[in-house]
């Protein structure tokens, strides 16, 4: 049976940290939520542990690098909803740690940019179409980061600090492009969050993390577009 009513919700990379979280946030919220994970096992894990909190939350293979598992992903979600309201582009990489530019692998940047800059370009390309047949309006947040705001960038993590910096820019053209269609496609830092990615010395508990993308998807207006948040104000580019 189609979901035809409720709002309906996708998150990339959402079997851990900030994404399942964000998960639960929103199944709290009465979204019928959709957990994309490239892990088969860890994305059904997820969906089951939120199942048995009382959550409407199903479990969609999909890797962001594979255009095949997109399109197969879009299908299966067909099957179970005949919209969406709201699309989270979560999923990333984090490999350069305590890398420099001047010694910067050329393969792992090319790796990085296919995840964090491709992927988000291609989810949001395919889902495109279940966007439009939202009733009230859809969003699309791309979680970024602080390291990709070009104000304050420095060397740290260069593939993924640049990484970040073109995904905001991403958010910017979809924003663009699909301002006519009632569409709002915004960017967000959530801070340095203890995740596997962020470590576990960092400042923020996950649901600090998953607090600003939560409100962009459910209660900031709709005519918010084109914009990078950090908790719940316009962060500096």
């Amino acid at each position: 049976m189609k979901t035809e009513h409720q709002r309906t919700a996708l998150i990339t990379g959402a079997n851990k940290g900030i994404g399942k979280e964000i998960a639960r946030q929103l199944a709290q919220h009465g979204f019928a939520v959709f957990i994309g994970a490239r892990d088969i096992t860890k994305g059904r894990e997820a969906a089951e542990e939120l199942c048995q909190q009382g959550y409407e939350v199903t479990f969609i293979q999909l890797d962001v690098t594979d255009p095949v598992s997109i399109r197969t992903a879009c299908g299966t979600l067909s099957q179970k909803a005949d919209h969406l309201d709201v699309l989270i582009n979560n999923a990333a990489v984090l490999e350069d740690h305590g890398e420099n530019i001047i010694d910067l692998n050329p393969e792992m940047l090319d790796r990085t940019l296919k995840t964090n800059v491709s992927g988000p370009i291609m989810v949001i390309q395919y889902f495109l179409e279940h966007l439009q047949k939202s009733h009230a309006g859809a969003r699309v947040i791309n979680v970024s980061s602080g390291a990709g705001s070009l104000a304050g960038m420095g060397t740290y993590a260069p593939a993924y600090s640049i990484s970040k910096t073109a995904l905001n820019a991403v958010t910017r053209q979809f924003a663009g492009a699909l301002r006519g269609q009632n569409i709002a496609v915004n960017c967000v830092d959530p801070g340095w969050v203890r995740t596997d990615m962020g470590g576990s010395s960092a400042s923020r508990p996950v649901e600090k993390g998953a607090e600003t993308i939560v409100w962009l998807a459910t209660e900031a207006p709709q005519s918010e577009t084109g914009k990078f948040w950090h908790d719940k104000r316009e962060a500096t580019w």
